[in-house]
């Protein structure tokens, strides 16, 4: 399976990605692809506990992934960026 997955292959036939065959990822775990939507459910029972598990290291990055800022200048309460102008940089307490 992971041999076929880096040649762009049916994870269930095996079938070669080409210009009159295109391949589908696996919405869910993003890692597999398929020609068909036959082939992902004949593969199904073989794919279903690694995705269920690959489809939760995505959901755990996108929900834990840091921001790209490094909040200096980032209001503590709702994240959004603090004006820069000492002017108006004062908070009041």
């Amino acid at each position: 399976e992971n041999s076929c997955v880096a040649m762009l292959c049916c994870a269930s036939c095996g079938i070669s990605e080409g210009d009159d065959i295109k391949l589908m990822k696996c919405t869910a775990c993003k890692s597999v692809r398929y020609c068909s939507v036959e082939c992902q459910r004949d593969h199904r029972p073989k794919h279903k506990k690694a995705c269920k598990k690959r489809a939760a290291e995505l959901r755990d990055e996108l929900l834990f992934k840091q921001p790209e800022s490094s909040h200096l200048g980032d209001c503590p309460i709702c994240l959004l960026p603090l004006s820069l102008d000492a002017k108006h940089a004062i908070m009041q307490s």
